[in-house]
Formats: C-alpha cells, structure tokens, sequence
C-alpha cells in the first residue's frame, strides 16, 4: 500500500521532508511537493545573498531530492487559493507544512510606516529577484542607510548596499536590480545593535567578510566595542576580537562608510512624507540583564530605514497558528490527524539552513509512526481537482527550463552562470513559450 503524502512548501525544510519520507518509509511512498511559485528552493533561491555561491550550491543538494522518482515537484499551487485543506486531506494520506517565516517583525516604534521605513526581507526579495517585488521597487537615493539589526541577514543587507555593482555583475543578481545598485547614491551605512558585540547574532565567517569589503571602510567605536568579563564560546570571543581589532584603525578613504553601532535603540523614525532621520536612545543591560534606556539620544541623517530583527510565520488558511509564538501549535511535528509540520513555521526562525533536516526528520517520525496501522482508503486526484479549477501547476521540467533561460540570459549578458528571471509571466513565458 503506497503512503501518498503532500508537503507545502518546496524549500529545506520542505524537500528535506520529502527526502526523509522517501528515506524512513518501509513501504511504498509518493510525494509531491506544492509550492506557490514557479520555483523551487525557499529561501536558498531568495533569501541567501548573491555573493555567497558557496551557500548557494545547497540548491544542488536539493535538487537530488526533486529528481528523486518518488518526489513530484508541483509549483504554482498554492493553498489557500487553488487547494483548501480540505481537498489535500481528501487526496493525500497526510499533509506537512513547510511555509517557512516569511515576514519581518515590526519596530512598534512611531514612524515606522514612513515611505522609506523597510522590512530587510522586502530588500532580500528585491536584490534576489522573487516575483513578489517588483525589481523597480527601491531606488537607492539617499545618502545614508541605517539597518537596525545585527544578524547574518542584516550584514547580507549591509554588504550588498556596501559593494560596487561590478563586484556583483558575476552573480546571479536580476539585471534591473544591478542597474539600481550601479546607480545608487549611498555613502554611509549605519548597522545598529540594541546589546553589546557580545550579543550579536552574525557569525564570525559573515563578519569577517564586512572586514574584507574594498569599497567601504568599516568602522567600530572603541566605547561601544568594551566587553565587561564573561566566559564566551569560541564564536562570540571571535566576533569580539574581530569587532575591538576595527575600532583602533583609521579610515583609509574608501568610496562608502560602514558604522556598526552597538548599545542604541530606535525610538522613533523621523519625517513627515518620507524617512528623515532616525532617533537612538543609548541603552545598557539592567541587573535583570534587560535592555533599558538611559536617556542620552541622537539622531542619524537617514533616508531610508532597513528593519532586521527576526523573521515571523503568517497563518495559512484553514491551519491552527498561535499569535503568542508565531507557529503552527505541534507535538513533535503532529498538527492534528494527518496533519503535520516542519521547519521554521514549526520551531520558529532559528537554526541555520541545515537546521532543518533533523527537524523534518523528527516529523516523518512522528508521522510514519501515526499511519503505520493506516487501513486503505479511496482518495481522490489532485490532478483531476487541479485541471477541473483551471490551474496547471509548474513542473520540475518547466523549472528546468526557467533554469535554462536564466544560464542564457547570463551569456547574453556577458554575466556570471545564470541572471535571475524576475517577474511570475516572464518565469511562465520561459518554461512555456507557446
């Protein structure tokens, strides 16, 4: 008796599921993997930075998994619109959820709606060319950018505003977006922490790459770098020495500014039809070891304000989601009767992409061990359902052939192995020219 099951949501913690399903089943297995996009891959494809190849090249991994016989990749289905859950639960023996965290957490600070006042995944989206920003969506004139935040996704933001446009014409950025960055006017680049260097989330590897940026000169204030004791791992003791090393240098000169601020919290977006300025209180640790204000203020000549302080999950339709923790509520995995989840919509946005393979492997778990006794029951087909509401979903062929067309344009272009295709028709129009 083969175990039919859908996974919704093609990126890790989405294909990792599948591949868990193919390798923990006993018996037979299909899966197919519904992905709203044309494209498979999540964040691999849209939220990993341009130049970092190297974390790219997990798309290579991944794609073994598409290829696997058992694994059936369906793209441009999403739940919600085209499927209730209701009709995967009438067609699969189970569903997983895999959506990921897909929106920025909120300031909750006055101003923070000003034109200009940006959540980093709408930068991220924009500089990785998914179809949900238009590639026309920033221009980049103003003279100073502050990034509130100091993760690795705020030193991604930091460093693609920091670089030429020529240092990125070898990646796989859209064409549109390089233009924007050859014509940006950006001089200086705030990174601003609310705790001290001790407490910053980037790893050592992604800040030592701000260290070796040829077009900006980076910054540290010696007051802001001081560390009072502790005993901290490796990493942090790293990131530390790193931090003190480029507060005793001068700048050399560069064409770009990078400060990274440390000890200051926004509490207010200045402007009236537009981002400002940008109001910090300095802060410091209360015996508590909570972060307060001390009442001493400035303010930086922003004009645009990048927010990076977590990601979040959305509901998805007709699924539980707790508002306190952002998640779908779960037991190892388990939702509700042939119901499951995996990934950050699971856990929350922690970990790094790897994360996310035990984590799908403890849902399988769970799930297999649920429908061992299953008895056979009739389902129905998602392909008839799909063709009867007029939707044809996206292949893996029709993805290899977007694939195809961006390696083209990159070559037309003279650019790099592959140039991203931006935009839902145009992705259509690749891998279905009739």
């Amino acid at each position: 008796m083969t175990l039919h099951v859908a996974v919704i949501g093609s990126g890790p913690a989405g294909i990792y599921t599948a591949e868990a399903l193919v390798k923990q089943s006993a018996g037979p297995v299909e899966v197919d993997v519904l992905e709203r996009l044309p494209t498979p891959y999540g964040l691999v494809r849209y939220g990993v930075a341009p130049d970092h190849t190297s974390i790219k090249s997990i798309a290579n991994y991944l794609r073994r998994v598409l290829e696997l016989p058992q694994v059936r990749f369906l793209g441009g289905v999403t739940l919600g619109t085209h499927v209730s859950v209701e009709d995967l639960l009438g067609a699969y023996d189970a569903v997983v959820y895999c959506t990921g965290a897909m929106v920025d957490r909120k300031l909750g600070i006055p101003g923070e709606d000003l034109p200009g006042s940006v959540a980093a995944t709408d930068f991220v989206n924009w500089y990785c060319g998914h179809p949900d920003v238009d590639p026309g969506r920033f221009t980049l004139d103003s003279s100073e950018v502050a990034v509130i935040g100091v993760g690795n996704v705020a030193v991604d933001v930091v460093r693609v505003l920091a670089k030429t446009s020529d240092e990125l014409r070898a990646t796989d950025v859209p064409h549109d977006v390089l233009e924007r960055l050859e014509e940006s006017q950006v001089k200086a680049i705030h990174m601003v922490g609310r705790r001290g260097p001790e407490h910053a989330k980037f790893t050592l590897k992604e800040l030592r790459e701000l260290g070796e940026l040829a077009n900006a000169d980076v910054c540290v204030r010696p007051e802001e770098a001081v560390v009072l004791g502790g005993d901290f791992p490796r990493q942090i003791q790293g990131n530390i020495k790193v931090l003190q090393s480029w507060s005793t240098r001068e700048p050399v000169g560069r064409p770009r500014r990078l400060d990274v601020r440390f000890w200051l919290r926004p509490v207010e977006i200045l402007g009236s039809e537009r981002v400002e300025g940008l109001r910090l209180e300095r802060t410091r640790l209360s015996e508590e070891g909570r972060v307060v204000g001390t009442g001493e203020f400035e303010t930086l000549p922003v004009g645009m304000v990048l927010r990076s302080v977590g990601y979040q999950s959305v509901p998805l339709p007709g699924v539980p989601f707790s508002e306190r923790t952002m998640t779908v509520p779960n037991e190892a995995g388990r939702v509700r009767d042939r119901e499951y989840v995996a990934g950050w919509l699971k856990r929350g946005p922690t970990g790094v992409i790897g994360t996310n393979k035990s984590d799908a492997a403890e849902t399988v778990r769970t799930l297999l061990a649920d429908l061992a006794d299953r008895e056979e029951t009739p389902r129905g087909s998602i392909d008839a359902l799909l063709a009867e509401r007029g939707v044809r979903p996206v292949t893996y062929d029709d993805w290899l052939a977007i694939e195809t067309a961006e390696a083209d344009l990159a070559r037309t272009l003279g650019r790099g192995e592959r140039v991203k295709i931006v935009g839902l028709e145009a992705m259509l129009r690749a891998c279905r020219p009739s």
